[in-house]
């Protein structure tokens, strides 16, 4: 069953990538859009971001020097800490959000066309009470597994 998981997470994220080429859009790499859905939650340090990412910091400073050189992340003075910066998505990060959940319901709609809105909806339920019983009311930190 994990591998089934596994295999429908990319072949859900190979749809959206051929919408967003469609689109015209650039194909950012799924270590992006993690980055993407922690900040727009939250604005955070690149330390914050690789403990959330599970990866290191060099790791993390990477993937936002990409994000920041393409306008989709900004980094602001820190409050406190005159040596670090908070990360935040621009405008443009923003916008970027909202199309791919635009395009990630239009992908589950396509699922929903093939099994049924109520299987999709059992899903998303069984899914939801495995991961409240596993993490209880504890944040499940959102994070690539490879």
């Amino acid at each position: 069953m994990p591998l089934l998981f596994a295999m429908t997470y990319r072949a859900m994220s190979d749809q959206m990538h051929d919408r967003l080429a469609e689109l015209g859009r650039e194909p950012l790499r799924p270590a992006h859009g993690y980055v993407f859905r922690y900040l727009v939650s939250t604005p955070a340090t690149v330390v914050e971001l690789a403990a959330q990412l599970g990866v290191t910091k060099q790791a993390a400073s990477k993937t936002v020097a990409e994000l920041v050189e393409w306008g989709y992340v900004e980094r602001r003075p820190h409050e406190t800490d005159r040596r670090a910066h908070v990360l935040a998505l621009t405008g443009r990060g923003q916008d970027y959000v909202r199309l791919a959940d635009r395009i990630w319901t239009e992908v589950e709609e396509y699922w929903a066309a093939l099994v049924g809105a109520d299987r999709i909806e059992a899903i998303k339920q069984d899914l939801t009470a495995y991961l409240d019983s596993r993490y209880g009311d504890s944040r499940v930190k959102m994070r690539p597994v490879w």
